[in-house]
Protein backbone atom coordinates (compact mmCIF):
# COMPACT_ATOMS: atom_id res chain seq x y z
CA UNK A 1 0.00 0.00 0.00
CA UNK A 2 1.04 3.49 -0.17
CA UNK A 3 1.93 5.51 2.63
CA UNK A 4 0.45 8.26 3.86
CA UNK A 5 2.43 11.65 3.42
CA UNK A 6 2.66 11.95 7.28
CA UNK A 7 5.01 8.87 7.90
CA UNK A 8 6.13 10.18 11.46
CA UNK A 9 2.54 10.76 12.63
CA UNK A 10 2.09 6.92 11.74
CA UNK A 11 5.19 5.34 13.28
CA UNK A 12 4.33 7.42 16.57
CA UNK A 13 1.18 5.44 15.97
CA UNK A 14 2.91 2.42 15.78
CA UNK A 15 5.50 2.75 18.38
CA UNK A 16 2.67 3.16 20.95
CA UNK A 17 1.75 -0.47 20.11
CA UNK A 18 5.34 -1.11 20.13
CA UNK A 19 6.27 -0.10 23.19
CA UNK A 20 3.49 -2.22 24.84
CA UNK A 21 5.44 -5.23 23.77
CA UNK A 22 8.66 -4.08 24.10
CA UNK A 23 9.32 -5.13 28.10
CA UNK A 24 8.29 -8.89 26.70
CA UNK A 25 10.14 -8.80 23.83
CA UNK A 26 13.24 -7.86 26.13
CA UNK A 27 12.49 -10.37 28.80
CA UNK A 28 12.82 -13.56 26.52
CA UNK A 29 14.76 -12.42 23.60
CA UNK A 30 12.27 -12.71 21.39
CA UNK A 31 12.11 -10.77 17.71
CA UNK A 32 8.97 -8.86 17.78
CA UNK A 33 7.01 -10.11 14.27
CA UNK A 34 4.17 -8.36 14.71
CA UNK A 35 5.68 -5.07 14.66
CA UNK A 36 7.23 -5.74 11.25
CA UNK A 37 3.90 -7.13 10.04
CA UNK A 38 2.38 -3.81 11.38
CA UNK A 39 5.22 -1.92 9.52
CA UNK A 40 4.85 -3.74 6.27
CA UNK A 41 0.65 -2.99 6.44
CA UNK A 42 1.63 0.48 7.49
CA UNK A 43 3.93 0.70 4.15
CA UNK A 44 6.54 2.23 6.28
CA UNK A 45 8.85 -0.92 4.63
CA UNK A 46 9.86 0.54 1.65
CA UNK A 47 9.81 3.94 2.73
CA UNK A 48 13.27 4.48 1.95
CA UNK A 49 13.70 2.55 -1.62
CA UNK A 50 14.04 5.12 -4.62
CA UNK A 51 10.69 5.81 -6.71
CA UNK A 52 12.25 4.64 -9.84
CA UNK A 53 12.42 1.26 -8.34
CA UNK A 54 9.25 1.31 -6.74
CA UNK A 55 9.49 2.50 -3.40
CA UNK A 56 8.47 5.86 -2.23
CA UNK A 57 11.93 7.89 -1.83
CA UNK A 58 11.49 9.44 1.25
CA UNK A 59 14.43 12.15 2.20
CA UNK A 60 16.73 11.27 4.81
CA UNK A 61 14.90 14.00 7.08
CA UNK A 62 11.49 11.92 6.69
CA UNK A 63 13.54 8.48 7.44
CA UNK A 64 15.31 10.19 10.42
CA UNK A 65 11.81 11.65 12.10
CA UNK A 66 10.16 7.52 11.69
CA UNK A 67 13.42 6.31 13.03
CA UNK A 68 13.52 8.18 16.39
CA UNK A 69 9.79 7.27 16.60
CA UNK A 70 10.02 3.82 16.49
CA UNK A 71 12.80 4.02 18.32
CA UNK A 72 10.92 5.80 21.67
CA UNK A 73 8.61 2.74 21.30
CA UNK A 74 11.08 -0.01 20.67
CA UNK A 75 14.59 0.39 19.54
CA UNK A 76 15.33 -2.83 18.70
CA UNK A 77 12.46 -2.60 16.20
CA UNK A 78 14.22 0.99 14.81
CA UNK A 79 17.74 -0.77 14.36
CA UNK A 80 16.39 -3.53 11.84
CA UNK A 81 14.37 -0.86 10.16
CA UNK A 82 17.05 1.26 9.95
CA UNK A 83 19.29 -1.09 8.16
CA UNK A 84 16.46 -1.93 5.56
CA UNK A 85 16.33 1.66 4.89
CA UNK A 86 20.12 1.82 4.40
CA UNK A 87 20.39 -1.45 1.87
CA UNK A 88 17.06 0.71 0.12
CA UNK A 89 18.82 3.91 -0.29
CA UNK A 90 21.73 2.89 -1.37
CA UNK A 91 20.41 0.94 -4.31
CA UNK A 92 20.17 4.30 -5.58
CA UNK A 93 23.30 5.87 -5.37
CA UNK A 94 25.31 6.20 -8.18
CA UNK A 95 28.40 4.50 -7.67
CA UNK A 96 26.49 1.04 -6.19
CA UNK A 97 26.51 -1.26 -8.77
CA UNK A 98 23.36 -2.85 -7.72
CA UNK A 99 21.11 -4.87 -10.78
CA UNK A 100 18.80 -3.09 -11.64
CA UNK A 101 16.61 -5.80 -11.95
CA UNK A 102 17.08 -7.60 -8.85
CA UNK A 103 17.20 -4.55 -6.74
CA UNK A 104 13.53 -3.98 -8.48
CA UNK A 105 13.12 -7.39 -7.50
CA UNK A 106 13.54 -6.29 -3.24
CA UNK A 107 11.76 -3.68 -3.21
CA UNK A 108 8.86 -5.20 -4.60
CA UNK A 109 8.98 -8.15 -2.54
CA UNK A 110 9.18 -5.77 0.46
CA UNK A 111 6.11 -4.30 -0.64
CA UNK A 112 4.40 -7.41 -1.16
CA UNK A 113 5.52 -9.47 1.43
CA UNK A 114 7.63 -7.25 3.86
CA UNK A 115 10.36 -8.63 2.28
CA UNK A 116 13.68 -7.71 4.66
CA UNK A 117 17.56 -7.32 3.81
CA UNK A 118 20.23 -6.48 6.36
CA UNK A 119 24.11 -6.33 5.57
CA UNK A 120 26.34 -9.19 7.06
CA UNK A 121 30.28 -7.81 8.07
CA UNK A 122 30.99 -8.68 11.00
CA UNK A 123 32.99 -12.14 11.57
CA UNK A 124 34.49 -13.45 14.40
CA UNK A 125 38.07 -13.05 12.89
CA UNK A 126 37.95 -9.57 11.35
CA UNK A 127 35.76 -8.09 13.74
CA UNK A 128 33.80 -5.24 12.56
CA UNK A 129 35.07 -4.13 9.10
CA UNK A 130 35.87 -0.64 9.79
CA UNK A 131 38.67 -1.43 11.67
CA UNK A 132 40.60 -2.88 8.43
CA UNK A 133 41.38 -6.31 7.05
CA UNK A 134 40.18 -8.42 4.57
CA UNK A 135 36.68 -10.72 4.77
CA UNK A 136 37.08 -14.78 5.99
CA UNK A 137 34.25 -15.07 4.17
CA UNK A 138 35.02 -16.35 0.93
CA UNK A 139 33.21 -16.65 -2.60
CA UNK A 140 34.28 -18.88 -5.28
CA UNK A 141 33.48 -18.30 -8.55
CA UNK A 142 31.90 -21.46 -10.55
CA UNK A 143 30.24 -22.26 -13.64
CA UNK A 144 27.38 -23.18 -11.39
CA UNK A 145 27.29 -19.80 -9.89
CA UNK A 146 29.74 -18.22 -6.54
CA UNK A 147 29.96 -20.99 -3.65
CA UNK A 148 29.76 -18.73 -0.25
CA UNK A 149 31.44 -19.74 2.69
CA UNK A 150 31.95 -18.09 6.14
CA UNK A 151 30.59 -17.02 9.41
CA UNK A 152 29.08 -13.50 10.13
CA UNK A 153 28.46 -12.12 13.60
CA UNK A 154 25.68 -9.68 14.61
CA UNK A 155 23.22 -9.99 11.66
CA UNK A 156 20.73 -7.74 13.02
CA UNK A 157 16.91 -9.05 11.75
CA UNK A 158 18.43 -12.31 11.55
CA UNK A 159 14.71 -14.19 12.16
CA UNK A 160 12.86 -12.43 9.88
CA UNK A 161 15.38 -11.06 6.86
CA UNK A 162 14.77 -12.41 3.35
CA UNK A 163 17.97 -11.13 1.90
CA UNK A 164 21.76 -10.80 2.73
CA UNK A 165 23.83 -8.52 1.36
CA UNK A 166 27.16 -10.49 2.48
CA UNK A 167 30.19 -9.07 2.56
CA UNK A 168 32.98 -11.42 0.85
CA UNK A 169 35.99 -11.99 -1.13
CA UNK A 170 37.20 -13.89 -3.90
CA UNK A 171 39.28 -16.64 -4.21
CA UNK A 172 41.26 -15.22 -7.31
CA UNK A 173 44.94 -15.15 -7.84
CA UNK A 174 43.97 -11.24 -6.78
CA UNK A 175 41.14 -11.27 -4.69
CA UNK A 176 38.08 -9.09 -4.84
CA UNK A 177 36.29 -7.68 -2.15
CA UNK A 178 32.58 -6.26 -1.91
CA UNK A 179 28.87 -7.61 -1.62
CA UNK A 180 27.43 -10.88 -3.01
CA UNK A 181 23.09 -10.44 -2.34
CA UNK A 182 22.69 -14.02 -1.22
CA UNK A 183 18.24 -15.06 -0.57
CA UNK A 184 17.73 -16.60 3.05
CA UNK A 185 17.15 -20.04 3.39
CA UNK A 186 19.45 -21.13 0.60
CA UNK A 187 21.11 -24.86 1.55
CA UNK A 188 24.19 -24.89 3.20
CA UNK A 189 23.18 -21.68 5.33
CA UNK A 190 22.48 -21.64 8.89
CA UNK A 191 21.66 -19.44 11.95
CA UNK A 192 22.72 -20.07 15.30
CA UNK A 193 20.82 -18.31 17.86
CA UNK A 194 23.26 -16.50 19.59
CA UNK A 195 22.34 -13.14 20.21
CA UNK A 196 21.73 -12.98 23.95
CA UNK A 197 22.88 -9.22 25.02
CA UNK A 198 22.59 -6.31 27.54
CA UNK A 199 20.91 -4.45 25.45
CA UNK A 200 18.78 -4.47 22.06
CA UNK A 201 17.39 -7.98 23.10
CA UNK A 202 14.65 -7.86 20.63
CA UNK A 203 16.93 -7.16 17.56
CA UNK A 204 17.43 -10.80 16.61
CA UNK A 205 20.84 -10.14 15.63
CA UNK A 206 22.18 -13.94 15.71
CA UNK A 207 25.21 -15.10 13.93
CA UNK A 208 24.84 -16.64 10.08
CA UNK A 209 26.66 -19.38 9.01
CA UNK A 210 27.61 -20.29 5.12
CA UNK A 211 28.51 -23.36 4.14
CA UNK A 212 29.56 -23.86 0.35
CA UNK A 213 26.47 -22.00 0.06
CA UNK A 214 25.45 -21.18 -4.24
CA UNK A 215 24.57 -17.93 -5.00
CA UNK A 216 23.71 -17.13 -8.86
CA UNK A 217 26.50 -15.17 -10.61
CA UNK A 218 24.38 -12.33 -11.39
CA UNK A 219 23.87 -11.60 -7.25
CA UNK A 220 27.16 -9.85 -7.38
CA UNK A 221 26.33 -6.39 -5.84
CA UNK A 222 29.74 -4.70 -5.94
CA UNK A 223 33.21 -6.29 -6.12
CA UNK A 224 36.53 -4.45 -6.55
CA UNK A 225 40.23 -4.69 -5.28
CA UNK A 226 40.72 -3.64 -1.66
CA UNK A 227 42.28 -0.54 -2.33
CA UNK A 228 39.15 1.02 -3.60
CA UNK A 229 37.43 0.60 -0.53
CA UNK A 230 39.70 2.30 1.63
CA UNK A 231 37.89 5.62 2.33
CA UNK A 232 34.03 3.65 3.05
CA UNK A 233 30.84 5.30 1.95
CA UNK A 234 31.20 8.77 3.09
CA UNK A 235 27.07 9.21 1.94
CA UNK A 236 25.76 6.27 3.80
CA UNK A 237 28.04 7.04 6.66
CA UNK A 238 25.95 10.98 7.08
CA UNK A 239 23.07 8.64 6.54
CA UNK A 240 23.77 6.32 9.35
CA UNK A 241 24.80 9.21 11.60
CA UNK A 242 20.93 11.03 11.25
CA UNK A 243 19.40 7.39 11.49
CA UNK A 244 21.30 6.18 14.39
CA UNK A 245 20.99 9.70 16.37
CA UNK A 246 17.31 9.51 15.90
CA UNK A 247 17.07 6.17 17.13
CA UNK A 248 18.95 6.87 20.83
CA UNK A 249 17.60 10.12 20.83
CA UNK A 250 13.96 8.45 20.57
CA UNK A 251 15.35 6.16 23.25
CA UNK A 252 16.48 9.02 25.92
CA UNK A 253 13.09 10.44 25.26
CA UNK A 254 11.08 7.69 26.31
CA UNK A 255 13.52 7.60 29.27
CA UNK A 256 12.30 11.25 29.78
CA UNK A 257 9.00 10.54 29.95
CA UNK A 258 8.65 7.78 32.28
CA UNK A 259 10.88 10.17 34.33
CA UNK A 260 8.74 13.23 34.40
CA UNK A 261 5.72 10.80 35.42
CA UNK A 262 7.99 9.25 38.26
CA UNK A 263 9.21 12.49 39.56
CA UNK A 264 5.33 14.04 39.35
CA UNK A 265 4.29 11.45 41.17
CA UNK A 266 6.92 10.51 43.82
CA UNK A 267 6.42 12.14 47.63
CA UNK A 268 8.70 10.81 49.49
CA UNK A 269 7.25 11.04 53.39
CA UNK A 270 10.36 12.82 54.89
CA UNK A 271 9.60 15.57 51.81
CA UNK A 272 6.29 15.86 52.34
CA UNK A 273 5.39 16.77 48.12
CA UNK A 274 6.80 15.35 45.20
CA UNK A 275 10.44 15.15 43.76
CA UNK A 276 9.39 17.44 40.72
CA UNK A 277 9.20 20.36 43.30
CA UNK A 278 13.21 20.25 44.54
CA UNK A 279 15.49 22.53 42.41
CA UNK A 280 18.03 19.61 42.31
CA UNK A 281 15.95 17.37 40.37
CA UNK A 282 14.77 20.25 38.26
CA UNK A 283 18.08 21.33 36.99
CA UNK A 284 19.04 18.04 36.10
CA UNK A 285 15.81 17.65 34.22
CA UNK A 286 16.35 21.02 32.18
CA UNK A 287 20.04 19.18 31.84
CA UNK A 288 18.39 16.36 30.27
CA UNK A 289 16.35 18.74 27.93
CA UNK A 290 19.64 20.40 26.85
CA UNK A 291 21.10 17.59 25.25
CA UNK A 292 18.06 16.12 23.58
CA UNK A 293 17.16 19.21 22.53
CA UNK A 294 21.11 19.30 20.94
CA UNK A 295 20.25 15.81 19.64
CA UNK A 296 17.40 17.16 17.72
CA UNK A 297 19.06 20.01 16.46
CA UNK A 298 22.41 17.99 15.30
CA UNK A 299 20.68 15.27 13.39
CA UNK A 300 17.85 18.05 12.23
CA UNK A 301 20.83 20.24 10.58
CA UNK A 302 22.41 17.03 9.22
CA UNK A 303 19.55 15.53 7.50
CA UNK A 304 18.66 18.88 5.99
CA UNK A 305 22.23 18.95 4.38
CA UNK A 306 22.06 15.74 3.19
CA UNK A 307 18.55 16.35 1.45
CA UNK A 308 20.13 19.73 0.02
CA UNK A 309 23.26 17.46 -1.65
CA UNK A 310 25.69 19.25 0.83
CA UNK A 311 27.32 16.09 2.01
CA UNK A 312 29.89 16.30 4.90
CA UNK A 313 33.11 14.97 5.83
CA UNK A 314 33.02 11.57 7.05
CA UNK A 315 35.09 12.65 10.03
CA UNK A 316 32.11 15.13 10.71
CA UNK A 317 29.60 12.81 10.03
CA UNK A 318 31.41 10.47 13.10
CA UNK A 319 31.58 13.20 14.94
CA UNK A 320 27.99 13.56 14.94
CA UNK A 321 26.95 10.00 15.68
CA UNK A 322 29.38 10.05 18.42
CA UNK A 323 27.93 13.21 20.18
CA UNK A 324 24.54 11.73 19.51
CA UNK A 325 24.93 8.70 21.07
CA UNK A 326 26.13 10.07 23.90
CA UNK A 327 24.30 12.65 24.56
CA UNK A 328 21.37 10.07 24.87
CA UNK A 329 23.51 7.95 27.13
CA UNK A 330 24.16 10.96 29.56
CA UNK A 331 20.74 11.64 29.62
CA UNK A 332 19.61 8.45 30.65
CA UNK A 333 21.99 8.01 33.19
CA UNK A 334 20.62 11.16 34.72
CA UNK A 335 17.62 9.92 34.82
CA UNK A 336 18.83 6.99 36.87
CA UNK A 337 20.52 9.36 39.05
CA UNK A 338 17.08 10.91 39.90
CA UNK A 339 15.15 7.40 40.89
CA UNK A 340 17.27 5.76 43.01
CA UNK A 341 16.50 1.52 43.52
CA UNK A 342 13.40 2.29 41.26
CA UNK A 343 15.37 3.22 38.20
CA UNK A 344 17.26 -0.05 38.33
CA UNK A 345 14.15 -2.68 38.68
CA UNK A 346 13.12 -4.40 35.91
CA UNK A 347 9.24 -3.72 36.56
CA UNK A 348 9.85 0.15 35.19
CA UNK A 349 11.07 0.92 31.67
CA UNK A 350 13.79 2.92 32.70
CA UNK A 351 16.29 -0.11 33.69
CA UNK A 352 15.40 -1.37 29.82
CA UNK A 353 15.89 2.03 28.60
CA UNK A 354 19.58 2.38 30.01
CA UNK A 355 20.15 -1.06 28.62
CA UNK A 356 19.10 -0.52 24.85
CA UNK A 357 21.01 3.34 25.08
CA UNK A 358 24.28 1.68 26.00
CA UNK A 359 23.98 -0.10 22.56
CA UNK A 360 24.23 3.28 20.66
CA UNK A 361 28.60 3.69 21.47
CA UNK A 362 29.11 0.07 20.20
CA UNK A 363 27.98 1.00 16.95
CA UNK A 364 30.04 1.78 13.91
CA UNK A 365 32.40 4.11 13.97
CA UNK A 366 32.89 3.92 17.65
CA UNK A 367 34.50 6.90 19.73
CA UNK A 368 38.11 6.07 19.75
CA UNK A 369 38.39 6.44 15.87
CA UNK A 370 36.25 9.15 15.86
CA UNK A 371 38.41 11.25 18.19
CA UNK A 372 41.34 10.14 17.18
CA UNK A 373 40.34 10.98 13.30
CA UNK A 374 39.08 14.55 14.80
CA UNK A 375 42.47 15.15 16.54
CA UNK A 376 44.56 14.39 13.41
CA UNK A 377 42.64 16.26 10.83
CA UNK A 378 43.26 19.64 13.35
CA UNK A 379 46.40 18.76 13.93
CA UNK A 380 47.39 18.40 10.11
CA UNK A 381 48.42 14.62 10.54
Amino acid sequence: MNAPLNWAEVARSLAADFAHRAPAHDLDGSFPFQNFADLHSAGLLTLAAPGDLGGQGANVAQLGDVIGAIGQGDPATGLVLIMQYVQHRSMGRAGHHWPRALAQRLVREAADVGSLINALRVEPELGTPARGGLPATIARRTPEGWRLSGHKLYSTGAPLLRWYAVWVRTDEAEPRVGTLLVPAGLPGTRIEATWDHLGLRASGSHDILFDDVLVPLDHEVDLRPPHEWGKGDPQMQAELAVLMGALYTGVARAAREWLIGFLQTRKPSALGAALATLPRVQEAVGRIDGLLLANQRLVDGLARDIDAGQWPSGTDSSLIKSLTTNHAVQAVEIAQSLTSNHGLARKNPLERHWRDVLCGRIHTPQDDSTWITAGRRSLGL
